[in-house]
């Protein structure tokens, strides 16, 4: 759900990079609600008893560390998420383009989701990792860093474990692309004008409400996922799972049965809290990278502002205005030289 406009003025190496690490800030700061989250998911014993003594359970058990276990995988999954989606993104768009390089939107949309399936297929895995670090405990800890748990893993329990419950992450993108659907097609309504009138700070609402109610609606898929990814018999008490089954839909009845259908939405008070900070931290790092980037891209007088650089087309790409910065650099040299020799 996280999305930042695209900026013509930063090359693909640099949107990358901004993207990137402002991913891993954010993710960093709001990791302890992440890690509540999931262990109320999995329904480990430190999330029987509400959002206030889950934090507190963590914290005397496992220190302020446990809040951060899992979130070297979670942000080493970024970097490879973000190069396979937009390098197969490029490549489907350009497979539908038309003669005159035109794609329709519905190509694009289903573009997108392709990219999308690809990229989280190559770090699915990381994603399990995540899971299995956040569970364990860290007193009698089964795994030791990411390397170690994807090799035990493999190990241990072979390739499938590495993508056990991947096709909820399939079946979940349903719920959540319709609900985004659902809530930007009435913004028009909630702010009674246009989406072209929208200010910064509405964007930034209209994207926090459509990623609580698209993960709202997708998170009984996300719950059941997790418990698939954690439960394994070689774990100590099958990785603290609080129902045993076997597969995807004896998970939900197991589920429903046990604990009600309402437990599938577990830790969803840690995820709705986690959204504004969550979006307001990458939005503000990214600009901030942006800025950076643009400065010494030559767009801007300062890193620390937005103030235009003078006689600076803005409509040029990266590589567009070197070139001509250069050419005008050529120009006045030999400008400059003819005038010499004439004086001589």
């Amino acid at each position: 759900m996280a999305s930042v406009k695209k900026d013509d003025r930063l090359t693909g190496s640099q949107s990358s990079m901004c993207v990137g690490f402002a991913g891993i800030f954010s993710k960093s700061v709001t990791s302890p609600l992440e890690v509540v989250k999931i262990k109320s998911q999995v329904g480990t014993f430190h999330c029987k008893r509400g959002l206030g003594q889950s934090f507190l359970l963590v914290y005397q058990n496992e220190g302020l560390k446990g809040f951060w276990k899992g979130n070297l995988a979670s942000c080493l999954r970024l970097f490879p998420y973000t190069a396979v989606h937009l390098a197969a993104y490029k490549k489907i768009v350009h497979l539908h383009m038309d003669e005159l390089g035109f794609i329709s939107q519905w190509r694009a949309i289903f573009a997108g989701g392709l990219a999308g399936f690809a990229a989280a297929m190559a770090t699915y895995p990381l994603e399990v990792a995540e899971t299995r670090l956040i569970i364990q405990s860290c007193r009698q800890p089964t795994y030791v860093g990411v390397a170690h748990t994807l090799s035990k893993i493999y190990r241990n329990e072979g390739l499938p474990a590495l993508y056990r419950g991947f096709s909820l992450t399939l079946l979940g993108a349903f719920p959540f692309s319709i609900g985004c659907y659902a809530v930007y097609m009435n913004l028009d309504k909630l702010w009674q004008e246009p989406p072209f009138r929208f200010t910064p700070l509405q964007n930034f609402i209209n994207g926090c409400l459509a990623a609580g109610v698209a993960q709202t609606l997708s998170y009984p898929f996300e719950t059941v996922k997790r418990k698939m990814q954690a439960q394994s018999a070689r774990l100590p008490h099958f990785g603290g799972v609080d129902v045993h089954f076997n597969g995807m839909i004896d998970c939900f009845v197991q589920v429903a049965k046990s604990n009600g259908v309402l437990s599938l939405w577990n830790g969803l008070t840690a995820n709705t809290i986690k959204i504004v900070p969550y979006f307001g931290l990458l939005f503000t790092c990214f600009e901030m990278c942006k800025q950076v980037c643009l400065y010494r891209n030559g767009y801007i007088v300062s890193p620390l502002s937005y103030k235009l650089a003078p006689g600076v087309d803005q409509s040029l790409g990266p590589h567009e205005l070197q070139e001509a910065q250069r050419y005008l650099r050529n120009s006045s040299f030999g400008s400059e030289g003819s005038s010499l020799g004439n004086r001589w």
